[in-house]
């Protein structure tokens, strides 16, 4: 959990990073770390943790218009980077962007970042993902209604893919040749 409080922000701005709701914030970090950052951690080896559960004060600075940090707003960050709160639909979720060093060390500018993302399709109930430029970081989402929504800020730019996209279901392996096989831990 300690690394999950860790704030860049919380630290710069000088607001504590502390849940509202401490139990809901471990209920919904305990499955995003049982269904998702576990298995990845078990299968590719140790995961670096760059940002995860905000409070709601800690947000909102990021989020202030103006700001350098590029948070969602509050609202859009609920059941998110907001682990103690529900969404406007009464659902939890966590969220965490992460890194993954065995995949940095195949990442170059020729290294297609939906290799990892179809990997991760495939094999693990996550909801969201992002991509960003830095360090092949990306945001990995759990949700209790799963979205199964990739988008990217690498190029190729924009939403890879969605629940009714056609290539929702299809078969991904291609993209993933040399990945290591899925552990459970």
């Amino acid at each position: 959990m300690r690394d999950f409080l860790y704030s860049e922000i919380s630290q710069i701005e000088g607001v504590p990073n502390i849940p509202d709701d401490p139990d809901l914030a471990i209920k919904a970090g305990t499955k995003l770390c049982e269904e998702l950052l576990e298995p990845l951690n078990a299968t590719f080896g140790r995961i670096g943790i760059r940002s995860a559960c905000r409070a709601v004060a800690v947000n909102e600075i990021g989020a202030a218009n103006g700001n350098q940090y590029n948070c969602s707003t509050n609202q859009a960050s609920y059941a998110n980077h907001i682990w103690d709160r529900l969404d406007a639909n009464g659902h939890m979720g966590a969220m965490a962007t992460i890194v993954i060093p065995w995949f940095i060390d195949r990442y170059d500018p020729r290294t297609d970042w939906r290799r990892l993302a179809w990997w991760i399709h495939d094999h693990l109930p996550y909801s969201d993902m992002c991509f960003f430029p830095n360090l092949a970081a990306f945001n990995l989402g759990w949700h209790e209604e799963r979205q199964r929504r990739i988008y990217s800020c690498v190029a190729p730019k924009g939403l890879l893919t969605k629940v009714g996209y056609t290539n929702q279901n299809a078969d991904h392996a291609e993209w993933y040749p040399g990945f290591p096989t899925l552990i459970h831990p």
